[in-house]
């Protein structure tokens, strides 16, 4: 059964280009490793809450863009030994995404579907 990582991250608006790149250098780094796709989203229409919403789950400032990602692994067990390989290799070639945005405020979790259409 695939396993799936979901993120919301707030990133400075102003650095879109450079979270792609990072994105980009990331996801290779995480297909090495055996994950099978990764999508990264650039909010759009993502709306204020009255009482819950993506803005206020990430304390999104004014000047900030909250983006929403997946990724797909083939099970838990490729997850396990992937993600702590490709983390690994991160830290070996001083690949940081502090630059970028807040990790602090990044929200993310691990997944077994239950239904896929």
């Amino acid at each position: 059964m695939t396993y799936v990582q979901g993120f919301l991250i707030p990133v400075p608006t102003a650095k879109k280009e450079a979270y792609r790149d990072l994105a980009e250098k990331a996801g290779e780094v995480f297909r090495k490793h055996g994950v099978l796709s990764i999508v990264e989203t650039w909010g759009v229409d993502v709306p204020e809450g009255k009482v819950t919403s993506f803005p206020m789950a990430v304390k999104l400032k004014p000047d900030e863009t909250v983006v929403f990602s997946w990724m797909i692994w083939p099970s838990r067990e490729v997850w396990e030994t992937g993600n702590k390989a490709a983390m690994q290799e991160f830290e070996d070639a001083g690949i940081t995404a502090l630059d970028i945005f807040d990790g602090q405020r990044m929200i993310f979790g691990s997944f077994e579907p239950i239904y896929e259409l």
